[in-house]
Parts: C-alpha cells; structure tokens; sequence
C-alpha cells in the first residue's frame, strides 16, 4: 500500500480573488483539473461568503483559532477546533463570520461518490473498503496508524492518504486529527 504524505507548509498559498484568504491545495484527486476529491486548507482572514460549488457535497472543520459562526440557509453553526466537522450542499448559501479573528480551516470537497469527514481522538480502528480513497490530518498533533501491517507516523500539519488497494481495518491512534473516507 502506498501512502503519500503532503505536508501543509510545502504547499504555497493562493490568494482568493475577494481577499479574505488564501487556500493551500492539499490533494485533488484523481487529476488537478478533473478532481471528483478536493482537499484544502484555508487561512480565512475575514467574515464574508463561501464560493458556490453547485453539484460538491462540502465539510468545513476549524483547525486554528478561536473559531467560526456559519450560516449554512439560515441554519447557524458555531464551531471551534475541537467541533465536529458540518457537511453542506456546495450550493448552498454559507456566509461565515470570525467574531474573534482569523481562523485556519480544513475543506474536504467531493463530487459523486459517497464520503465522510470525521474528528477523531485516542485509539480506533477503521474498516475501509477496496478502492475507497482514505486518509488523515492533524494540525497540531502526530497520528499514528498500522495499515497492512505496516505501520505509517504522520507529522502535524501533513495530509497522509491513500487508495486502499484491499478490505483492510486500519487501527488509527492519535491526540486529534480528522479522518476521511470517500467511496468514488
């Protein structure tokens, strides 16, 4: 099994065309201009609208900072690092406001397909499908895991992933870090 690791700090940042950010492009799967997976860290600089991505089922995790207010049509989401991730309709009308400063937030995008974005803490162990595309980050802190009895560290602030080429169970061991899993 191969596992690419994409640190955060390798990646330079792109500005947005409205200014309030930039974003670091972590992965986009399986080609760059073609990506059904699209995984990203944003520097949110100030409140303002997220981009429409009609078609794109979006979550939206805090990393860094003292945390966000989404407004996701109207339903409101207050969340902190230590939140769970909130999954929305790319389509829809978001607006996010920092009422305490600037934030670093992790996006995982994905059209077609199935996925899930998920924070996790201490021991667990995953069941992951042949083909699935899966992977971790952690901002602050090392994540371990054995995958086909090897056994892979990632570093804080690096996306490790990979396409599982079997059913495998993945035990996964970590202070904090979000877990993703799509079904292509």
């Amino acid at each position: 099994m191969n596992w690419h690791q994409v640190p955060l700090d390798s990646i330079a940042p792109t500005a947005w065309r409205n200014g309030g950010g930039t974003t670091r492009e972590l992965l986009a799967w399986p080609h760059p201009g073609e990506w059904t997976v699209r995984i990203s860290v944003a520097d949110v600089a100030r409140s303002g609208p997220f981009s429409a991505y009609p078609g794109v089922s979006r979550w939206f995790a805090v990393l860094a900072g003292e945390g966000v207010m989404l407004d996701i049509e109207g339903a409101r989401h207050a969340l902190r690092p230590d939140a769970d991730p909130v999954q929305f309709d790319g389509a829809a009308r978001v607006h996010c406001d920092l009422p305490s400063g600037a934030t670093q937030d992790f996006n995982l995008m994905l059209r077609g397909g199935a996925g899930k974005l998920e924070r996790v803490r201490g021991r667990s162990e995953r069941a992951c499908r042949k083909g699935a595309l899966v992977g971790a980050y952690s901002h602050e802190h090392e994540v371990s895991f054995f995958a086909v009895q090897v056994r892979i560290v990632v570093p804080p602030r690096t996306l490790a992933w990979s396409v599982m080429p079997a059913d495998e169970r993945i035990d996964l061991a970590t202070q904090g870090a979000l877990w993703f899993e799509v079904q292509p």
